[in-house]
Formats: C-alpha cells, structure tokens, sequence
C-alpha cells in the first residue's frame, strides 16, 4: 500500500491500530464536543471585521438539509480550515458559497465597509467573475488530453477575451516554473503534485481575492503535500488571499490555518485558532490520531 492510500495518514484515522476508532464512533463523540460559540467570538477570531461571512446558513441538496443555521467569519488575508467527521457538511459549506447547493435560510456575504455585498444568490460562475471567489475541487479535475497551457486558458474562459486569458497564463508561467516546462505536455504526464499545482493554477487566472481548497492532500504523497501547502502559504502570505479550505488530514490543515472550525452533524461546535485546536485533547483524540 502506498503513502497516499494509508488509511492511518488521513485525519482522524491517525495513530495506532488500538486507537482508531469506527467513523461512526467519532460522529458520536464529536457531538459531545458541541458547545454555544456567540457570533461576537466567531467575529473577533476573523480579526473584527469579517471579509467573507456565512450567516445563519441553512442548506444542502433537493430535499434534504445539510446545513442547520451555520456561521462563520475570516478575515482578509486569513485561512480558515474545516474539520469534522464524515458527513458533518464540511464540503457543503464550500458547495454552498460558490453556488452548488439549495439554501433555504441564510446569508453569505463579501467584503468590508461600503464594498461589502449579498452573494448568497449568485450562480458560480457570477461567484468567480464579480465576487472573486474560486473554488480549487479535489483531485481529478484537469483535462487529462489537454496540455498545461490549454488547460491553464480554460481557467480563463470568463474573461471574455483570447488575449486576456493568454496574458493571465504567462503570470502563472512566471510564477510557478515547473508548469512552464511543461506547458505543451497534456495534463495526463504530470505528477500527483504537479496536477494539484495546475488545478490552483487554473483558478488564479481570474485573479480570485477568496480560494475555496477542497481536500488539497487527498491522493498525494507526503512530499507533494508539503509542496501544495507551501503554495497555499504563498498565496496567503505573499498574494493575501483569503483561503477557506476542507481537509482530511486535519492535523495538516490545522497546522496551516489561523483559524479552525469543527463541524458536527451541519452545525458549529468548536471555534478557535488553529493552535487552539491542535492543543485541544478532545480534538487530538477524534481527530488528530492523538
């Protein structure tokens, strides 16, 4: 079995054989984690003035209801990393703000001061063109027979204009070498970690302020993980995106964020600090193979 399908890398499947727990066990403990959070402290976390917001959130797909009145807030230049058992809405929440789910109740909001607006009923592509916010889905989402730069110019597709996305491609180019020696080969002969830096790549070509990462780690081995988290840290830190991500690997995601979520069954029950987090013993024990 290779790094990337052992199951004692991923989240809280972490630790030893005696301390793995059933999925459905952790569920079960996590909701005894749950406790009242009030929106003031959500706010104070993401700096005081909230740059991207969910409020109230209820939300999911057809019929059924994912989301039971979720909130959160980051701040500009923040990341916030979502973690929880299987099936506690923590990818719903991404599906949500881009547009992917039904929502019944509830607001998303970008932005600060005067500029700050209503996205909750944008369609996706509204959501990347006028509200800057790119989703980066998992694994597998590049176009195998395509080659680098074709696939980097579909990223650009919303510009309207075969020039401007050209234009967009070449900063990629600049910026991230490996892709530019390999900008005529198709898609298909990349590495784990090569694939990953194209699919962020494809969503920087709109020059988004919000990323949205679903499962950055999933799939890749150890020393591509640590080469996509440092790309993540750069467009933190250097570029000031503001980054909200899901990961399995929730001890990576943590030690990434400055912000952490803990979602149960649709619902808010732990908030605080990535490091408040890690130090948490409860939080170890489900989820951090501690």
């Amino acid at each position: 079995m290779s790094d990337a399908e052992n199951p004692f890398d991923r989240g809280y499947h972490g630790g030893s054989v005696d301390t793995v727990i059933s999925v459905d066990e952790v569920a079960r403990q996590a909701e005894e984690l749950r406790t009242e959070i009030p929106e003031e402290q959500l706010s104070k976390l993401a700096g005081g003035e909230p740059y991207l917001s969910i409020e109230g959130l209820r939300a999911g797909y057809g019929n059924m209801e994912i989301l039971h009145g979720f909130t959160l807030h980051v701040g500009r230049g923040q990341s916030l990393c979502l973690i929880g058992p299987n099936g506690a809405g923590k990818s719903t929440v991404l599906h949500s703000i881009y547009g992917f789910t039904r929502i019944s109740g509830g607001r998303i909001s970008i932005g600060t001061g005067a500029e700050r607006r209503e996205v909750t009923a944008l369609p996706p592509e509204r959501k990347l063109r006028d509200a800057r916010v790119a989703y980066i889905l998992q694994d597998k989402s590049v176009f195998p027979d395509m080659t680098v730069e074709e696939n980097l110019l579909m990223g650009g597709f919303l510009l309207g204009s075969g020039s401007a996305a050209k234009a967009a491609a070449e900063r990629v180019f600049d910026k991230y070498s490996r892709l530019a020696a390999r900008r005529g080969h198709p898609a298909r002969v990349l590495s784990g970690g090569e694939r990953r830096l194209l699919e962020i790549s494809r969503a920087l070509v709109m020059e988004p302020d919000v990323l949205l990462v679903d499962e950055p780690s999933i799939g890749l081995e150890p020393r591509f993980i640590d080469m996509v988290f440092e790309i993540l840290r750069d467009l933190q830190h250097v570029e000031g995106k503001t980054i909200l991500m899901v990961e399995q690997n929730a001890k990576k995601g943590l030690e990434f964020a400055d912000l952490g979520y803990v979602l149960v069954s649709g619902e808010l029950a732990l908030a605080g600090t990535g490091t408040e987090l890690l130090k948490n013993p409860e939080v170890g024990r489900l989820f951090l193979g501690g």
